[in-house]
């Protein structure tokens, strides 16, 4: 029960990640924060930075939510061979958004750049809601599996 609401709540703060990056780039301040990981106020964001910090908060968040669900998408009892491969998938696919992510900043914003994050980003939504889809079918009451 529990992996079911892991993958699910991967999968919306997922697209509340997506949401607020579209957000950004299209109002012009993908590079409000010019350093990554951390904006030039530090940990804790000036108002100058808080968009692009909440970004980088949230996808940190959203990053840890997906590879977790990766994981057990392994150790959860029942789960089938499409389970594991878009589980696996996504971890792959939200791993490189954090390095492309990283890319975009340092690059400046550049073009080629932001299209393969944003071509990523649909690919890791898609394996996303893929791996919820196949939580919710698993019989109820699954757990994880045993060492023995």
């Amino acid at each position: 029960m529990f992996f079911r609401y892991l993958a699910l709540a991967s999968l919306v703060i997922l697209y509340s990640l997506m949401f607020i990056g579209g957000y950004l780039e299209s109002s012009g301040q993908g590079l409000e924060c010019p350093k990554w990981p951390l904006c030039p106020s530090g940990i804790l964001p000036s108002a100058q930075y808080l968009t692009e910090w909440i970004h980088r908060l949230v996808a940190a968040i959203t990053g840890t939510l997906i590879i977790a669900t990766a994981v057990w998408s392994w150790k959860v009892a029942g789960s089938h061979t499409r389970l594991r491969i878009t589980g696996t998938l996504a971890g792959v696919f939200a791993t490189m958004q954090i390095a492309l992510g990283a890319i975009v900043i340092n690059t400046e914003l550049k073009a080629i750049i932001v299209a393969i994050h944003n071509g990523i980003g649909i690919l890791l939504f898609a394996m996303t809601l893929l791996t919820a889809l196949y939580a919710f079918k698993l019989p109820r009451g699954q757990t994880i599996k045993s060492s023995a």
